[in-house]
């Protein structure tokens, strides 16, 4: 087996270690994240660093990287309190990847890759029209993390759309797998999934059960 120490990893050439480190940590949960601005402009971003905080109240968060590196999505949140989160699908995967180039402020990143915005009564931001599982959040906490200027942006859910295709198991389980939403590994790798199986809650007197 190959070992590698932190002085290895940080001899590494740039992008080289970049994409070895964020494929380490394995499939992710990838996203797009829509905001739109004061002034009424769109903006649509791809993010892999999404994760459940908690179910009550019902909280996501995601890290977001330096202002200067990607500083519109954070701007608009900072503006409006309002974003969505957006669940991607093989059929706009390469369109999703897209929005990760560094567009000019005023240019939107829907016009740009060629995804709909979808905008919903009460809802500030918009939504990708394409996307099957989505859902719109409110601005709770942005807590900045100094050892590299990132920021985890914590929202709270108050809107879901999700569409018919979906199933829904009795105990509140999405079937995602079903309609294919991607997922990610590195900063480039996108993949599909399949359910392997679920289990009950683990207890420490019994041997694990299966969900049928």
């Amino acid at each position: 087996m190959a070992s590698s120490s932190i002085s290895d990893i940080e001899s590494w050439e740039r992008f080289y270690r970049a994409n070895f480190i964020n494929s380490l940590t394995g499939f992710k949960s990838v996203n797009l994240i829509g905001t739109v601005n004061q002034q009424g402009q769109t903006n649509l971003a791809i993010f892999s660093s999404i994760v459940h905080i908690g179910s009550s109240p019902p909280l996501i968060g995601y890290i977001n990287r330096p202002i200067e590196a990607t500083p519109h999505t954070l701007a608009n949140i900072k503006d409006t309190g309002i974003y969505t989160i957006n669940h991607i699908h093989p059929s706009f995967v390469e369109k999703a990847h897209q929005t990760s180039a560094k567009y000019e402020a005023g240019i939107s990143e829907f016009e740009k890759v060629g995804l709909t915005p979808e905008f919903k009564q009460n809802i500030a931001a918009p939504f990708v029209k394409e996307s099957i599982v989505k859902y719109a959040l409110s601005l709770q906490e942005i807590i900045p993390i100094k050892l590299n200027d990132t920021f985890l942006v914590i929202g709270k859910v108050i809107d879901i759309q999700i569409d018919d295709d979906v199933v829904i198991a009795a105990d509140g389980f999405l079937h995602l797998d079903q309609v294919n939403t991607v997922c990610s590994n590195g900063v480039d790798g996108y993949y599909s999934t399949n359910l392997i199986n679920r289990f009950h809650y683990a207890k420490p007197d019994r041997l694990p059960k299966k969900v049928e």
